[in-house]
Parts: structure tokens; sequence; C-alpha cells
């Protein structure tokens, strides 16, 4: 017997339901789909991004302002460095006028191991009034000295990171290079500003003080900018802080004994 109009109208309407409920199932299980893809390439990026930031880390502590190539001494006649690449200051560097043309002493206390230290203001004012500026609003004390090496001929003790890990600045940059050695090499007592490997323009407030004689190679920017030295007090502190070591035993590293600014005074 053939169905009625009615049968077939509710057969076509089931039928018309079950198509929805298919395209609305297919639409659904689509959109899960996209979700989990979605998931999974959010998981991937957040995994690269914070592995690109620990690479970063692990360079700008190992080649930049947190870890210099070699300390030098200035030599007989030190020179600004002439082969260094174009660049520029970037955010609010200090006016180089402020080193004043002249010699700034005062003292550094490290570990309560006060160092005097005699700044040269006419062969490095850029370096010199960036640093008497930072001194001078309090910027360095408190501040950690994070990195420590203690290989042949390369023998320094880097500070002034207020992040503590080598990345850290005062919020700006500069350069140039000023009294850099000619022969690369730092002698004892030398204080001098670190920078990134190859970047003229990228010192802050991070420096090193070279506690034994120490060769280190200018690069395509040149070398390093000296500012002054320990006039007083290097042997003190290579005894009681430099002495101790790298913390992992290596070269080049973090103090074996934590190493902290006390205050930094010039006039």
């Amino acid at each position: 017997m053939a169905p009625s109009k009615a049968e077939e109208r509710r057969a076509k309407e089931a039928r018309e339901r079950l198509k929805g409920y298919q395209a609305r199932k297919a639409m659904h299980d689509h959109l899960v789909k996209r979700r989990l893809r979605d998931n999974w390439i959010a998981v991937i990026a957040i995994v690269l991004v914070a592995a690109l930031a620990t690479v970063a880390q692990i360079f700008y502590f190992s080649g930049g302002p947190g870890a210099p190539e070699a300390v030098s001494t200035p030599s007989a006649s030190p020179t600004p460095t002439s082969t260094e690449p174009a660049g520029q200051n970037t955010g609010d560097v200090p006016s180089p006028d402020l080193a004043e043309n002249r010699t700034w002493t005062g003292t550094m206390t490290i570990n309560d191991v006060p160092l005097g230290i005699e700044l040269d203001g006419a062969a490095a004012p850029q370096g010199v009034s960036s640093f008497v500026s930072l001194t001078q609003s309090g910027f360095y004390d408190g501040l950690t000295c994070h990195r420590l090496t203690t290989g042949d001929n390369f023998k320094v003790l880097q500070c002034g990171d207020p992040d503590g890990t080598g990345s850290g600045g005062p919020g700006y940059n500069y350069g140039p290079i000023e009294n850099a050695p000619a022969d690369d090499v730092y002698p004892a007592g030398t204080i001098a500003m670190a920078r990134v490997s190859g970047d003229a323009y990228s010192m802050g407030s991070q420096f090193f003080i070279v506690y034994g004689d120490t060769t280190i190679p200018s690069d395509a920017a040149g070398g390093y900018t000296v500012l002054g030295h320990v006039t007083r007090g290097l042997d003190q502190l290579t005894s009681t802080v430099t002495s101790a070591g790298v913390a992992d035993g290596s070269t080049d590293g973090a103090p074996a004994i934590p190493v902290t600014i006390n205050s930094v005074t010039v006039q």
C-alpha cells in the first residue's frame, strides 16, 4: 500500500533533520580539529619563543655586554679604534661633556673591599660621562658582579648588570669605542666597558675590572673602551673574591662567592 501524503511529508522532514544533524556534526568535528591544531601551533610557538629567548640570553652572556672578549691594559699611547663600523647611540645617553675632559677619582666598594679608582675623562669622554652619571644616580649601588673569568691571560670580573644575568643595562646604549689599547693588552687594574661582540655602539652599564694581566683580541668593532684603572685595593679583591674561582669549577661563569657592589663614589 502506498504511503499517504502525511507519511511522505514526515519521512521527508526526518530526512532533512538527519541531513541537518549530519551537517552540524561535520561542522562540529571540523571546529574541534581546528581548535586542536591551533592549540598545537600555540604550544609549538611558545616552546620556540622560550628556546630563542634562552639562546639569546646565552649569546648575550657569552659574547655581549655580559661577556667581553678580552681585556687589555692601555698601551703607552692608547688610541680610539678607527676600524669600528658606523653606528649610533640609542636612548637617553649622557652627554660626553659631563666627563669635563679631566681625571675623576673615587672609591668602588665591592664585598666591603674599597677599591680606589681613577677615570680618564679626556681619553674616554663618552664612557666616563656615562659611568659618572650612573654613579651619581646611585645606579650601581647594590648591583652584582655576575661574571668571573680565570683563564690564562683572561682574568676579569664583570659587573654593572641590573638583571644580574649579563643581558641588562641602563636603558640606553652608546658608542664609539674609546681609549682601546693598540696592542689588545689590558693590564691588571684596568677598568673597561663590556659590549656585544662586533658592536661598537652596544655599551651600557656593564663594565669589567681586570684583576690579572689580560689580552683580549680586537673584533670587527675594535677593542674595548678603557675608562681608567684601580689605584688601590686590587690585591685584597683578588685574595678575597676572585681567588675563590667560578661557581661551577669552570674558567668562565658566576663567581663562587657572590659579589656585590656596595657603593661607588666619584669626584
